[in-house]
């Protein structure tokens, strides 16, 4: 096992940044799951570490060594791609065992590790079969095999689970966990989807456009994103965002737009002179906000529900406010129709709020900087 460190990683492609100054460091042992839209440097990032990809600038370390110019056959790393690549005419047990033979393993022990990978993930009574005579999901544990027999130090992951459909995909990240709990080998996880980096990883990494825009466990990033793009992309459905203007101090002030008028929580009243007369972002999500009256710490508007998404326990609430499209997540038990006309509470201790230039989160006395 081993860690996995950026420090002050660049990699361009001409004059275009694909990573900008990457500082991040992947403990031993841990699962890091970078995550972002198309195009942020997340697949970049993981191909730099695997050594697929030059670097232009910084070093990258696995353990204590220094990678920039090791060939990717002597990183000790294994990586499980989009695509299975399984060789067609071999047999489960033969691809598993390939890459051990180009490397003159000894026989006893190639068969002592693909006896033990596919114990781990479940293949003991596939060995036998071919690629075509699989389904996705266990073409894809084939793959995952194959990285396992190595013994790495670090696993490489790149959007392992795109080609499954979706109630694969819960299975399989399901496996996933649980052979990072059996093995406890550093994994590096690259997706563009939020629900498995939640689901998956000890630390989530968010990226946009090059740069790294917050480091932290799952929680961390749903209850305190550093800013608004953060915020956005966390979370499903996605965080609520309504433009806002401050004004009063104290006790009195406020933020009111397009039909809220949403006391300043406690927690921010010592920004409120920064933020008095300002235009702000105010976000909140789909499932904190409930039907019902306005109360103690408790904000209150009403709003029209214009589609209804029925999920069985819950609801999702398509509603309109002056112009404003918003989302709720509601039980059920209410029986929300469309056009009904609803009174929704939200807790001032679950409100975002976020400067409408820079997009920072604004805590206490000022905005705080999106930092890794």
């Amino acid at each position: 096992m081993a860690t996995v460190t950026f420090d002050h990683v660049t990699k361009k492609y001409g004059e275009v940044v694909a990573v900008d100054d990457l500082n991040l460091e992947v403990n031993d042992g841990e699962f890091m799951v970078l995550v972002g839209p198309s195009g942020c440097g997340k697949t970049t990032s993981l191909r730099m570490i695997a050594g697929l990809e030059e670097i232009t600038g910084g070093t990258v370390r696995i353990g204590d060594r220094v990678v920039n110019d090791v060939a990717p056959k002597d990183r000790d790393i294994a990586m499980v791609f989009q695509s299975y690549a399984l060789y067609p005419h071999m047999t489960v047990r033969d691809n598993l065992a390939f890459g051990l033979k180009l490397r003159k393993v000894s026989k006893p022990e190639i068969e002592r590790r693909v006896k033990e990978a596919a114990d781990t993930i479940q293949l003991s009574n596939l060995l036998d079969r071919k690629p075509k005579e699989l389904s996705g999901g266990q073409r894809q544990r084939v793959a995952l095999g194959r990285a396992i027999v190595r013994e790495p130090a670090v696993f490489l992951m790149d959007e392992p689970l795109s080609n499954l459909d979706a109630k694969l995909r819960v299975q399989t990240r399901a496996e996933i966990a649980r052979l990072h709990q059996r093995l406890r080998t550093t994994m590096v996880y690259v997706t563009h989807d939020q629900v498995e980096a939640m689901t998956m990883g000890t630390r989530i990494a968010v990226m946009s456009d090059g740069l790294l825009q917050q480091v932290g466990s799952p929680q961390e990033l749903y209850d305190h994103p550093v800013n608004k793009f953060v915020a956005g992309f966390i979370g499903s459905p996605a965080m609520n965002f309504a433009t806002v203007t401050a004004s009063g101090t104290g006790d009195a002030a406020v933020l009111t737009g397009s039909g809220l008028s949403i006391p300043l929580p406690l927690r921010l009243r010592a920004a409120a002179d920064s933020v008095h007369g300002k235009t702000l972002i105010a976000g909140f999500r789909p499932e904190h906000l409930d039907i019902g009256d306005a109360g103690s710490n408790v904000a209150g508007f009403q709003a029209k529900a214009d589609v209804v998404e029925y999920l069985g326990n819950d609801e999702l609430l398509h509603l309109s406010l002056e112009g404003l499209d918003l989302v709720a997540v509601v039980s059920s038990a209410h029986l929300v129709r469309p056009g009904d006309v609803l009174s929704l509470r939200l807790p001032l201790d679950k409100l975002h709020l976020f400067d409408s230039e820079t997009g920072e989160v604004i805590r206490g006395d000022a905005p705080v900087a999106a930092t890794a």
